[in-house]
C-alpha cells in the first residue's frame, strides 16, 4: 500500500511539474540587454577595394552609374569580399543589389543620388510593402539571402523623394496625379494576402505606385550600416525583413515626405540601433512583424532589440512598436535618447489593434530625455486604425519606464487596452514630467505601478 501512494505520487509529481514550469513566465530585465549585445557583432570585410569610377563611374550627377556599381560589386563579390568604394562626386544610380561579403562605402563630400527613373528599380523582387508579401519595385539598396553585407562611410544617399518624386503616389498632395496613387493597389495587396493568395502571385511594382522602401535587406545574416546619411526616401528608410544580427551605427536620417518610418526592422532578432538621429515624416523607429493574415502565416516576431543613444527630432513617434505586429515584438530595450520636436507626437508608442492581433512583452525604456512632443510622452493604443473591429485579440504586457523626464507634453500617459485583453504589468519609476496640459488617461490596465513620478510637479499614483 505504502509503495503504492509513492509510485502514485511520482506520477502525478512528472505530470504537473512540466505543466507548472511552462505557465511560468521567464523573467526578462536588463541584465537581459548584455546578453543580447554580446551576440550581436558586425561583419568584417577584406582590405580589398573596388572603386566604381574604375567601372566606368562618373561622378558628374548625370551619367547612370547603375551597371558600373553593379559590376563592382560582382567582382567584389568573386573575388571573396571587399568595399566597393564610392569616392568623392556625385553619382546617378538606379537600384543597387548587394551581394554577401560587399561593404558599400560611400567616401565623405561622396554623394549617391538615386534616379527618378521608376525602370531603374526594375523588375520586380520579393518584397515586404505595409508588412505584406508581395512583388513590387526593389529598394533602392535591396539584397536577398545574403550574409556580410555593409553601407558605410561618411557620405550622403540621396533617394531623391519629393512632391514631385515618389511622395506623389501617397495621394495626399497637391502633385498627385489622378489614378496615379497607392489607394487601389493597397487594397488590392491587403486583400490578396487576406484570401490566400501566394506572395509570388502578388504582383504590384509598374502602374501599381507602391513606393519602395530605401533600405531593405531581406532574409539576410551580418548587416552593417554604419556613419551614413540617408536622405528622402521614397516611404520608408530602413527596413530590414525576417533578418538576424544587426547593427545600424552613428546613421543619420533625414526626410520629412509621406511614411517617411526611420527605422522599422521587421520580423528581425538581434538589432542595435546606436548613435542615430531621426528627422522624419512618420515614426523614427518602428519595430514591426507583419500585417494581419500575413504576419500570422509567416509567425515571426520581432525579439532582442538594443535602441542606444538616439535623436528624434520630428516624426510620428520616437520608439515605436506596431503597427504592423501580428508576428509580435518581445525584448525591447531603449535607453540614453533624447527627443524634442514640437513636430514629435509621442516618445514612446505601442499601437495595435483586433485585426492586428499578435503578442507584444517585455518592453524595457530607461535615461530618456524628451523636451517636447504634441501628444503623450508614453502612448499605449490598441484602438489604432481599424480598433476592436476584429477577431485576433492583442496581448500586451510587461513595460517598464524608468527616469524619463519631459518638459513639455498634452498628456504624460496615455493607455487605452480592452477590456476583455488589458494592459498588464506596467511599471513608471522615477518619472517628472512637465508643462503638461490634460491628467493621465488610463483604460484597462492590470498591474500598473508609479513609482516616485511627478505631473506638473505633483507626485501621482494610479
Amino acid at each position: 500500500m505504502k509503495k503504492n501512494i509513492i509510485n502514485n505520487f511520482i506520477v502525478l509529481f512528472l505530470f504537473v511539474l512540466p505543466f507548472t514550469s511552462a505557465q511560468t513566465e521567464a523573467k526578462v530585465d536588463w541584465k537581459e540587454a548584455k546578453t543580447i549585445l554580446k551576440r550581436i557583432v558586425p561583419p568584417t570585410f577584406p582590405k580589398k577595394d573596388f572603386v566604381i569610377t574604375n567601372y566606368g563611374a562618373k561622378g558628374d550627377g548625370t551619367t547612370d552609374c547603375t551597371s558600373a556599381i553593379k559590376t563592382a560589386i560582382d567582382d567584389c563579390n568573386k573575388s571573396g569580399g571587399g568595399r566597393v568604394v564610392v569616392p568623392e562626386g556625385s553619382f546617378l544610380t538606379g537600384a543597387i543589389h548587394l551581394k554577401s561579403n560587399v561593404n558599400l562605402y560611400v567616401s565623405e563630400n561622396a554623394v549617391l543620388k538615386f534616379t527618378n527613373d521608376k525602370s531603374k528599380y526594375l523588375p520586380n523582387v520579393f518584397t515586404r510593402w505595409e508588412g505584406v508579401e508581395c512583388m513590387n519595385y526593389s529598394a533602392l539598396i535591396y539584397a536577398y539571402g545574403q550574409e556580410n553585407i555593409a553601407v558605410t562611410g561618411k557620405g550622403i544617399l540621396d533617394g531623391q523623394g519629393s512632391e514631385d518624386n515618389w511622395w506623389n503616389w501617397k495621394g495626399k498632395n497637391s502633385k498627385s496625379v489622378k489614378g496615379e496613387t497607392q489607394n487601389e493597389a493597397r487594397k488590392k495587396l491587403f486583400a490578396m494576402a487576406e484570401n490566400n493568395v501566394p506572395p509570388e502571385q502578388r504582383i504590384f511594382g509598374e502602374g501599381h505606385y507602391l513606393r519602395p522602401n530605401f533600405f531593405q535587406p531581406y532574409k539576410c545574416k551580418n548587416i552593417l550600416l554604419e556613419g551614413v546619411t540617408l536622405k528622402n526616401s521614397p516611404m520608408w528608410f530602413i527596413h530590414p525583413v525576417l533578418s538576424s544580427n544587426i547593427t545600424i551605427l552613428n546613421v543619420t536620417v533625414d526626410g520629412i515626405g509621406p511614411n517617411n518610418d526611420g527605422c522599422d526592422p521587421e520580423s528581425c532578432n538581434d538589432v542595435l540601433i546606436k548613435g542615430c538621429s531621426f528627422n522624419t515624416g512618420d515614426d523614427c523607429i518602428a519595430i514591426k512583424s507583419g500585417r494581419n493574415a500575413d504576419g500570422r502565416r509567416i509567425n515571426a516576431p520581432s525579439e532582442n532589440f538594443i535602441i542606444q543613444d538616439c535623436k528624434m527630432k520630428d516624426g510620428h513617434g520616437g520608439v515605436v512598436v506596431g503597427s504592423e505586429i501580428s508576428g509580435g515584438v518581445r525584448n525591447v530595450f531603449a535607453e540614453n535618447c533624447v527627443m524634442d520636436s514640437p513636430n514629435l507626437d509621442r516618445a514612446i508608442r505601442i499601437k495595435t489593434n483586433a485585426v492586428r492581433g499578435g503578442t507584444i512583452e517585455n518592453i524595457f525604456v530607461r535615461d530618456i530625455k524628451v523636451g517636447q512632443v504634441g501628444e503623450a510622452v508614453i502612448l499605449v493604443d490598441y484602438f489604432y486604425e481599424e480598433a476592436d473591429k476584429g477577431n485576433f485579440i492583442p496581448t500586451v504586457k510587461n513595460i517598464s519606464i524608468e527616469n524619463v523626464t519631459s518638459q513639455k507634453s498634452k498628456y504624460a500617459v496615455w493607455i487605452k487596452a480592452f477590456k476583455n485583453s488589458m494592459l498588464k504589468n506596467v511599471k513608471i519609476k522615477n518619472c517628472s514630467f512637465e508643462n503638461v496640459e490634460l491628467p493621465n488617461f488610463i483604460e484597462n490596465v492590470d498591474n500598473l505601478k508609479f513609482k516616485n513620478v511627478t505631473v506638473n510637479g505633483k507626485v501621482v499614483g494610479q
